[in-house]
């Protein structure tokens, strides 16, 4: 009998009981392994790993869908009763992790009978005890345990302290001046003659990228940099300083060092070097990148001595149009959201060979989110939900997240993208954003076909999860699969030439965004490193050091960069996966990017796989050799 997807609630009344019932079951289910587990019986090390496999089935449903609903669902009572649930999960695992008697069992078990993944299985479980302190004394444990719980609560209000605050400003009409038509349609004056544009993404990037009143732009993205302050300020403060005591604790020098040992980077100065090194390679472009940026902006200004992130994607924008002939109001006639979605869908339903099944009677958490079973050789292999517009109390970025991870044989994997894109046309920067974050969705899917949960779906090294996505984006960029459902209101496919024209343009700016990134990361990492007590001070010293955008005054970046959170000192991830990419990428054939050998083998040697294998065979096993770094620098040399 083939698996079901989950029936999520059919009634707004009906969420709470349900999500009380199914985790309440799946952290019973866990709680059940453990004693199990330390029940003194004799037991094969086979017949104990599936229990604890059993028990991590049910965590997974149980965190997955607290994080997801927490964040996007409409409903706040549903939205804190997922919170709680995830300090509930959260607080769980802390104990299980910290079960000596449990992992006197688990680590004395003969693996002389087990295959391969079991073996992984078992080293990676007895990895992760040693690695939450279960070998400490007890005070050591109580604290360790203190700790964990106060990082899930604080983890929890700094995002949400990102997430509720939308700050607006408000402008007369005749400050729109250069933006599209319709976004001046969909933002009427008010009763003062005023017109408000929010922080929201479907406001800010049009906003900045097209309105032609510098000050106004200046005030609109300084205000996006200054959400979450000054309420984060405290938290992150008290972040960083109980991860620091957490890896003191554990015998790590701090927290980069702790949580580099177990991603491909392999240590916390190894990530310092890195983006060192990425900072060096990009220098020569970024400075060319910039200096024709300033060049363009002293045509409008010729007192302006610096560019800040209020003026980059103005002038950027700019450049492209005069220097490529590339207009973004022109290219946006092309990527209606509907076209968008179903040509998404049919590029990588091509791409993997699989098949996306609408599910309009399933029921959903919100009148716009479209579901979609997935279908691979006639059967189906899980099932996706599409959220992808802003409301009030939703998610404000762009995430995967999962809903169960799939176990061959017992759970279909299910997942959600969560975005907030306009719903009428979409820049060409969004089109891309979409492939990049539906390509942790694909991966999640056809890396859901485990028998160990552990390592279903996006479960490789975190430094490694990015490459796919990115790798992804190069579907965007190809002027054959745009012409498949980029289409004008007349029904008129994205000329070939103006494609060209666009990746030409997009290649412009490729130094001064490395540059960028490598400020980001550089935050990302040296807060977790030295703890400063300036937060501010200190982050507007590394953007003077990394960044080749000038800070804009009375700013408080890290408040808002929710990263901080979720990806700790490992932001480097993303240009770290971004050299891998390009190396996966050049495995294909750009005259024809659906040739079914190469796209196959990469379907079946890096995404099934999901983390049953650590990233660096996989990558080798598709490319016949270990990665490198040559293909990357040579596309940002060039």
């Amino acid at each position: 009998m083939p698996l079901a997807p989950l029936t999520l609630p059919a009634t707004d009344a009906a969420w709470l009981a349900f999500l009380d019932q199914r985790l309440t079951a799946a952290l019973t289910r866990a709680q059940d392994v453990v004693t199990d587990l330390k029940d003194g019986a004799s037991r094969s090390a086979l017949d104990a790993l599936q229990a604890w496999n059993s028990g991590d089935i049910g965590l997974g449903e149980a965190g997955g869908m607290a994080s997801l609903f927490a964040e996007v669902h409409p409903d706040p009572a549903v939205r804190e009763r997922c919170e709680r649930a995830s300090q509930e999960v959260s607080k769980f695992l802390t104990a299980r992790a910290l079960d000596r008697p449990l992992y006197d069992v688990l680590s004395a078990l003969d693996p002389a009978g087990l295959d391969g993944d079991a073996r992984r299985l078992l080293e990676r479980t007895l990895r992760d005890f040693r690695r939450s302190g279960v070998d400490q004394d007890e005070a050591t444990r109580e604290r360790i345990t203190a700790i964990q719980e106060r990082l899930t609560v604080l983890g929890q209000e700094f995002g949400r302290h990102i997430r509720d605050d939308v700050r607006t400003i408000r402008v007369t009409a005749d400050r729109l001046d250069g933006l599209p038509a319709d976004y001046i349609a969909a933002h009427p004056a008010d009763a003062d003659g005023l017109v408000t544009i929010s922080t929201d993404y479907p406001d800010l990037i049009p906003f900045t990228t097209f309105a032609t009143d510098a000050a106004a732009r200046r005030e609109l993205h300084t205000a996006f940099l200054n959400r979450g302050w000054p309420a984060n300020d405290a938290i992150l403060h008290e972040i960083l300083d109980l991860r620091h005591e957490f890896a003191g604790l554990l015998g790590y020098a701090d927290w980069p060092d702790f949580d580099a040992e177990v991603k491909m980077i392999g240590s916390g100065a190894a990530i310092g070097e890195f983006i060192d090194r990425i900072a060096a390679l990009a220098e020569a472009p970024g400075k060319r990148d910039i200096g024709i940026l300033l060049a363009r902006a002293q045509q409008d200004d010729p007192t302006k001595t610096a560019l800040t992130a209020a003026d980059s994607g103005f002038y950027a924008e700019r450049v492209r149009r005069e220097q490529y002939d590339v207009d973004a109001q022109e290219v946006r006639r092309y990527f209606a959201f509907p076209k968008v979605r179903a040509g998404l869908l049919d590029v990588t339903a091509r791409l993997f060979g699989i098949t996306y099944v609408e599910q309009p009677e399933v029921p959903v958490w919100h009148e716009e989110v479209t579901a979609y079973d997935v279908h691979r050789d006639g059967a189906i292999i899980g099932r996706i939900y599409l959220d992808l517009h802003p409301r009030e109390g939703k998610y404000k970025h762009a995430a995967q997240f999962s809903i169960t991870s799939g176990v061959d044989g017992e759970v279909l994997p299910e997942g959600a993208l969560v975005c907030n894109f306009p719903t009428g046309l979409m820049e060409h920067s969004d089109v891309v954003t979409l492939f990049h974050e539906f390509g942790h969705l694909v991966h999640h899917i056809l890396g859901g076909q485990q028998r160990w949960v552990r390592f279903s779906g996006v479960a490789t090294e975190w430094d490694f999860v990015e490459a796919p996505s990115q790798m992804l984006e190069e579907w965007a960029w190809d002027g054959t699969v745009l012409a498949s459902f980029a289409t004008d209101e007349d029904g008129q496919p994205i000329p070939a030439d103006l494609v060209a024209k666009m990746v030409r343009a997009h290649e412009f700016g490729k130094g001064q965004k490395a540059r960028t990134q490598m400020f980001y990361a550089a935050v990302s990492y040296g807060l977790h490193k030295e703890r400063p007590a300036d937060h501010t001070a200190f982050v507007a010293d590394l953007q003077g050091r990394y960044d080749l955008l000038a800070r804009l005054p009375d700013t408080h970046f890290q408040a808002a960069f929710g990263h901080l959170d979720g990806y700790g000192s490992g932001y480097y991830t993303y240009m770290w996966s971004l050299v891998i990419a390009k190396d996966l990428f050049g495995a294909f054939d750009p005259a024809d990017l659906f040739a079914p050998d190469a796209a196959g083998r990469y379907r079946d040697q890096v995404l099934a796989p999901g983390g049953s294998a650590d990233a660096a065979d996989l990558v080798a096993e598709f490319l016949g050799r270990p990665y490198s770094f040559d293909a990357f620098g040579e596309w940002l040399s060039s």
